[in-house]
């Protein structure tokens, strides 16, 4: 037996997005969660415990940054890469992601292979900066 799948919850409001990560995702060897609102990521994140977090910014009700400072200060998942899917890539975007730990970027439209990459990378450098 070899190691087993890593485990990703994808966020996002738009389900045709959640569908195409689900698909891209398992097609790369991952078991995948998945949550279409802030308040249900936090606790699908913590009903689950994933190995990665892939996390859009703007949704209805909590943010992704709000989504990914709750996980990180009240529920202290401080080692799960997170990496932003997002059409926001001010500076200010990236400094406050940064002061959250963001491991990585991926700017929308994406390439969901990339993403997978993306993640497997986040993995592989073991959690946020």
């Amino acid at each position: 037996m070899g190691e087993p799948e890593p485990h990703v919850l994808v966020v996002d409001d738009d389900p045709v997005i959640v569908r195409l990560l689900e698909l891209n995702f398992r097609l790369g060897g991952f078991r995948v969660s998945s949550a279409r609102r802030g308040d249900q990521a936090v606790d699908r994140a913590l009903e689950v415990s994933p190995d990665a977090i892939v996390l859009d910014v703007t949704m209805p009700g909590i943010d992704g940054y709000e989504v990914c400072r709750r996980l990180r200060d009240d529920h202290g998942m401080h080692e799960v890469p997170v990496v932003l899917l997002t059409a926001h890539a001010q500076d200010e975007d990236h400094a406050r992601g940064d002061a959250l730990g963001i491991s990585a970027y991926v700017t929308k439209p994406f390439d969901p292979e990339v993403l997978v990459v993306t993640v497997r990378e986040a993995l592989r450098s073991g959690g946020p900066p």
